[in-house]
């Protein structure tokens, strides 16, 4: 036994392997000592009195799922090694192989938890000569299959992190630096080398024109096939496509807005997607999450959706009865899996049959509503009746777990199994019938017929009476306390009868189950798309309810530049705080206001002011509703964000770099038509480099990338560049002094604000008396000091430009003279050159020398002739003449 571990063993080397044995999964060698630290089992061993014992430990099969879930969720594989054969009947030892390797990538189980949740398996393939990457990834669960070309590792890394996938299939050695990343945020790597095309899911790629993209995808579902070995009919046809197809956000820009997880927490409350997750359905909460990492940047497909939307929330009562029927619709996504996979079970398809049941309710209500409106949802709102009906006929309405105890099949099904329930339901009345005849014949008014499963069908007579059992008909069978148990040869006769109706019909009620199974796997496709229908429909009805309660409106989305949003709002600080506590907001912007830039007290609103401008674009393309009293909104294409203070010291890096390495991915990728927000600038480092840092990027997004900016800062000297930079507008959010407190107003206001009020901040977080006295002495002796500096810059300044200004008048009532006399010099020097040049033309030293010219004079002399005389200053000018004058005397 232990050699046919090892030689499966072998095979999944990197895999714990859980292995059959009666009852049993077991665990060895170093597998079971790592498992039982993980899954807190006790560690016991073979062969204890051989010098090499093996370590084991195991865990009754019927709860393996517990033990792979905690495995397959702290990244490890599993591989689940079965009995391939009855053990009763085996001829010698039990044949057993691996049925399924589970990996983190490829786990199908979801609990009500996850239920909303994708478990993506991506594959990553790079090209050399064209310095790209094919990419794709599917979901078991749900079948989604698609796939990309990326170029550069941040479009991979983005990719992968906004899929939250935890395993990337590789073919070979990946770019270290990629890999390191991956390690770092705990992404399992896999490789597979070869790729083999499967006639069962080569369809699945025959859209796909780029050769890397079909590559890939292959490479992919090879993959799935190797650790899966089962049947993967459900899997969708590959889709490509373009990230550039929707609203671009790296993950750093997802987690700063806090999309999908609170930073504080990592909870979903507090979050974007909380307040938005109006859905009744898993199916709708996935899409809901899939359209908030990817919205739209399709004038007409946002208004497709905005359209449907508005249609749900002018018909109240309508969008009532469909929410009421959404709650009893499962996930038909999941269910449709389960069945390719063969894993369904008679609980499963009941659902299933419950599901089908809500759809020609939902369809006749839609069918009330304008279709034009409403798209292809209502066309795809179809009722899979067939499938309905083969449940209805032959699923038990409250079948049990198992599908092979029997229980599953309804009667008047299947003749053949009636007749064995039959033969089973008189065989309990031929039980009865024994008992009462024997009790009879015996005397024995207490003599019992029963049954159980270790020694069969029996008659039971107490001690006191066993001078009256018949000794020619019964024969001892078992030994009680007070009893003794008997058999006869007519009961066991119809014992056996009876046992082998039991044990046909429960084989029977599988035969039945799994045609039913298949029957239904040949509309597949059709749950597939019904489910995509219902989904869509949960997340509009959800938008719906959500833009209703909130009193959110339907923005205007245009090609252009400007944006003019009115009263806009922070929707998940507003649902916190209330409506009526919070401030509302105008942002105004158009080509000739490009970038707004904040100046306000500490938490007055400014950041509270950049993130509600992020969220309303990211919700209006969507499709949703936003939170305003108006809205014209351009098209984004992008947005970056430069926000908070958080260093990466795992990748050690600072504070400040991960500070410019952000603002760095906006001033390299961003586009007119892109959206950047910096909540400070150069904070991380010293005042001056900071100030100039900030200054710097701002003039460059000014002048260069033109997107539109908000820029928050403390820097009050930025405020100036309002005088240079005529497409930058200042503005505030207000606070004032009240009896020495202060009072935030939460209101942007036009101008920059006078002051940061930071002390008085510090005072609202209770900081003792004593500091904050200590901090107002030393910040009016700054204040004051910088005052001095700022007098004596002043007067310096004033100073310095008058005695440039009178210099610069003495140069210029000089500069005339000065070059008349340069040019009377120049004439005389090229005068005695030219005669002394027509005296001696042979070219010798003494020439030179005897004409009184050396090569000092000619070297003046050239430097005279090439010098423009009326591009030079004033100095300058006299620099060189008396720079020539000192050669000439040498």
């Amino acid at each position: 036994m232990m050699r046919q571990y090892q030689k499966i063993k072998d095979q999944y080397p990197d895999a714990f392997l859980f292995y059959r044995i009666g009852d049993f999964f077991e665990l060895f060698n170093e597998d079971a000592i790592k498992g039982a630290r993980i899954l807190e089992l006790t560690l016991t061993a073979r062969n204890h009195s051989s010098k090499h014992p093996i370590p084991m430990c195991g865990m009754p099969h019927r709860a393996v799922q517990d033990y792979v879930n905690i495995l397959v969720d702290k990244g490890y594989k599993v591989a689940i090694c079965d009995q391939m054969e009855d053990p009763r009947l085996a001829k010698g030892m039990v044949k057993r192989a691996v049925v399924q390797l589970v990996t983190p990538g490829t786990y199908t189980e979801s609990g009500v938890e996850n239920a909303k949740n994708n478990n993506y398996l991506t594959a990553l393939e790079y090209d050399p000569k064209r310095d790209v990457y094919g990419f794709a990834y599917a979901e078991l669960s749900t079948g989604e299959l698609k796939t990309s070309v990326l170029k550069g590792n941040q479009s991979v890394l983005n990719e992968v992190m906004s899929l939250q996938t935890k395993e990337v299939v590789v073919n070979g050695p990946l770019n270290q630096d990629l890999l390191n990343k991956f390690h770092k945020i705990g992404i399992l790597i896999s490789h597979q080398k070869t790729i083999r095309t499967e006639a069962e899911t080569s369809y699945l790629i025959q859209n796909l024109k780029s050769p890397l993209e079909r590559n890939i995808t292959a490479r992919l579902l090879t993959y799935i096939h190797v650790t899966q070995k089962r049947d993967l009919s459900h899997l969708k046809v590959a889709v490509p496509y373009e990230p550039t197809q929707y609203l671009k956000m790296d993950h750093n820009t997802k987690y700063n807005l806090e999309l999908l997880k609170n930073i504080r927490t990592g909870k979903k409350t507090g979050t974007l997607l909380w307040i938005l997750d109006a859905t009744k359905t898993a199916m709708g909460g996935r899409k809901l999450k899939r359209w908030l990492n990817r919205p739209l940047i399709n004038k007409s497909h946002i208004e497709k959706r905005q359209n449907a939307v508005q249609e749900l929330l002018d018909h109240y009562y309508e969008r009532n009865q469909i929410q009421n029927l959404l709650i009893k619709v499962y996930d038909l996504e999941r269910l449709a899996g389960k069945v390719s996979f063969g894993s369904v079970n008679g609980r499963d398809l009941i659902q299933l049959k419950t599901s089908l049941a809500q759809i020609p309710k939902i369809r006749y209500i839609l069918g009330q509503l304008d279709p034009k409106r409403l798209g292809d949802i209502y066309k795809k709102m179809d009722p899979v009746t067939n499938v309905h009906d083969l449940i209805q006929r032959a699923i038990m309405d409250e079948p049990p777990i198992s599908i092979t105890d029997g229980g599953v099949i309804k009667d008047h099904y299947n003749k053949r199994l009636d007749s064995y329930r039959d033969a089973m339901n008189n065989g309990r009345q031929w039980m009865a019938n024994l008992q009462a005849k024997e009790r009879k014949i015996t005397g024995i008014h207490n003599l019992k017929v029963g049954f159980n499963h270790v020694f069969g069908y029996y008659i039971q007579v107490t001690k006191v009476n066993l001078n009256k059992v018949p000794e020619d008909r019964y024969q001892r069978k078992q030994t009680l306390r007070n009893a003794e148990r008997f058999s006869t040869p007519e009961l066991k006769k119809h014992e056996a009868l009876i046992l082998e109706a039991q044990e046909k019909s429960k084989t029977l009620e599988y035969q039945i189950f799994v045609k039913v199974r298949n029957a239904i796997k040949q509309n597949i496709k059709r749950l597939q798309s019904l489910a995509d229908a219902v989904a869509s429909l949960d997340v509009l009805q959800a938008f719906a309810t959500i833009s209703e309660k909130y009193r959110w409106i339907k923005p205007k989305l245009t090609n252009g530049s400007d944006m003019r949003i009115i009263d806009g709002r922070h929707p998940v600080v507003e649902k916190v705080m209330g409506h009526q506590s919070y401030v509302p907001n105008d942002v105004v912007m158009n080509k000739d206001t490009q970038i707004l830039l904040i100046t306000g007290p500490n938490m007055s609103g400014k950041s509270t002011y950049m993130r509600q401008l992020a969220l309303t674009v990211i919700m209006a393309q969507m499709g949703c509703f936003i939170p305003a009293k108006s809205a014209v909104i351009p098209i984004f294409d992008q947005i970056f964000t430069r926000i908070g203070a958080a260093d990466n010291l795992i990748a050690g890096q600072s504070t400040f770099m991960v500070e410019m390495q952000e603002s760095n991915e906006a001033l390299q990728y961003a586009t007119p038509h892109s959206l950047i927000l910096f909540d400070e600038l150069g904070r991380g480092t010293a005042t001056y480099d900071g100030m100039s840092l900030a200054q710097a990027i701002i003039e460059y997004v000014h002048n260069h990338i033109h997107a539109k900016t908000l820029l928050s800062t403390h820097y009050h000297g930025l405020t100036e560049l309002s005088k240079t930079l005529p497409h930058l507008k200042n503005v505030h959010v207000g606070a004032t002094e009240k009896n020495g407190n202060l009072v935030f107003l939460h209101k942007v206001e036009d101008g920059p604000a006078d002051k940061s009020y930071g002390i008085h901040v510090a005072k609202l977080a209770g900081l003792p008396k004593p500091v904050l006295t200590r901090a107002s002495h030393i910040l009016s002796s700054l204040e004051a000091k910088d005052a001095v500096a700022h007098n004596k810059y002043k007067k310096n300044s004033q100073a310095v430009n008058s005695i440039v200004t009178q210099k610069d008048s003495q140069y210029r009532k000089s500069n005339q003279k000065l070059r008349k006399m340069l040019e009377e010099r120049t004439a005389d020097l090229s005068r005695r050159r030219d005669q002394q040049l027509a005296l001696f033309p042979t070219k010798s030293s003494s020439n030179s020398k005897s004409s009184g010219l050396n090569s000092r004079d000619y070297k003046v002399i050239r430097e005279l002739k090439n010098t423009d005389l009326m591009s030079e200053t004033p100095m300058a000018l006299m620099n060189n003449v008396y720079k020539w004058q000192h050669q000439i005397k040498k």
